[in-house]
């Protein structure tokens, strides 16, 4: 869970959840990150966590199903304030280097092995469980809103700015994905030089 921890302390702290379910929701995101949601059971969490079996349907009636909702939710919620603090305190490519240096320490740290919770379940069928594809849906959105009501207060037009904005998302989890694959932090790189030059040079308006 490095990404959403080094996103929480670098930007809002959230309040502390019972240290049982906290735990178990930390599980499960880096299970994500690392393996899937597929590949994220009940006791993949449980051993990784050591939290008691007993507590699973106190914390999460729902089961599996529940516990990974709840852990898509919480680290998208997690990087949705951190994206927001970043794209209110910074221009947009100060913004993005920092977004960027973020998932560069965190590739490279494990080593390739965690990338982002929220792609990994979008891009899984889950036809059991359509909430995790509804909540990964809401997550994107929401970082999409924060990056063009960035642009737009930088001056480029609404429509020009939530293009960008798609592109900027889609651009990032590609490239957390084709570093992954490729154990190499290029393709990020390559994304953000891109992006520098693009953003830029976007219309304002007069």
């Amino acid at each position: 869970m490095a990404a959403t921890r080094r996103a929480r302390s670098e930007g809002s702290v959230r309040p502390r959840q019972g240290d049982a379910r906290r735990r178990m929701i930390e599980g499960a995101v880096e299970s994500l990150r690392v393996h899937g949601a597929s590949a994220t059971s009940v006791d993949r969490v449980l051993s990784a966590t050591g939290a008691p079996r007993g507590s699973v349907y106190h914390h999460f009636p729902g089961g599996r199903t529940e516990l990974i909702n709840d852990a898509v939710v919480t680290a998208g919620t997690v990087m949705s304030e951190f994206i927001e603090r970043l794209t209110h305190d910074n221009d947009p490519v100060t913004a993005l280097d920092l977004f960027g240096s973020m998932w560069r320490r965190t590739l490279t740290d494990s080593d390739f092995r965690a990338g982002c919770p929220i792609f990994a379940v979008a891009v899984e069928t889950n036809d059991d469980a359509p909430e995790f594809a509804r909540a990964a849906a809401d997550i994107f959105a929401r970082w999409e809103r924060l990056l063009a009501d960035m642009l737009i207060r930088d001056g480029v037009p609404a429509p020009r700015a939530r293009t960008l904005a798609t592109l900027t998302v889609a651009a990032f989890e590609g490239a957390i994905a084709l570093c992954r694959a490729q154990h190499d932090i290029t393709p990020l790189d390559n994304v953000l030089d891109e992006l520098r030059t693009l953003i830029p040079t976007a219309p304002r308006t007069p």
